[in-house]
């Protein structure tokens, strides 16, 4: 399996073997079910749907209901599709994938959401300075200052840094080092800080 999905919990940290305090970020991972095996011959490439979270019977319609039956499996809040590595000759419908399939040292590319800020002026969300504190500047503090240009072009060119909606976004950080796992818990430690706040979805890859 090439990934996992979790939940983040929160932060800590941990002391390596020389004393050094290393900041982690604790993810609940899994327990994961295979919802649906796709083949080469069927779908055109090979891809394992791993199922999270029980969701209850009454909040699922009657296709999901039937794709989760076919599974042998009770309805499950999140369906995420990832490449099966080795072939899909050795995996079958609901079976469970784990922290197992990480090892303490391995290197990592993780998903997650970041926090929603809402609408957000240029400091906040682009970093601006802001205007001068002084020559009659009084309400011009974090204002963006000029967007765009004189009678030529007279139009503002797309792209630039302007306020608006902030955060809320898909963010991949790679190269996240596994720094310690309890299997029995399915909690893995990663270095360092993983987008989104606590509780949110984390996806986990090799």
């Amino acid at each position: 399996m090439a990934g996992l999905l979790g939940r983040k919990v929160g932060m800590t940290r941990v002391f390596a073997d020389d004393g050094q305090a290393v900041p982690v970020t604790v993810v609940q991972v899994g327990p994961c079910l295979v919802a649906q095996i796709k083949t080469l011959d069927r779908d055109g490439y090979e891809a394992v749907q791993l199922a999270f979270e029980d969701k209850a019977e009454k909040n699922v319609n009657r296709p999901a209901t039937g794709h989760f039956t076919k599974a042998g499996m009770t309805p499950k809040r999140l369906l995420r599709e990832f490449e099966w590595i080795n072939g899909i000759d050795d995996v079958n419908l609901g079976d469970s994938v784990g922290v197992d399939l990480f090892e303490v040292g391995e290197a990592v590319t993780v998903t997650g959401w970041s926090k929603g800020k809402g609408f957000q002026g240029v400091v906040k969300r682009h970093g601006f300075r802001g205007g001068p504190k002084s020559h009659g500047q009084s309400d011009r503090l974090r204002a963006p200052g000029s967007i765009g240009q004189a009678s030529s072009p007279a139009r503002v060119f797309k792209g630039v840094k302007m306020a608006g909606r902030t955060g809320g976004k898909k963010v991949t950080l790679r190269n996240r080092y596994i720094v310690r796992i309890i299997a029995e818990k399915n909690i893995l430690f990663i270095r360092g800080t993983i987008p989104g706040s606590n509780s949110g979805l984390i996806l986990i890859k090799k």
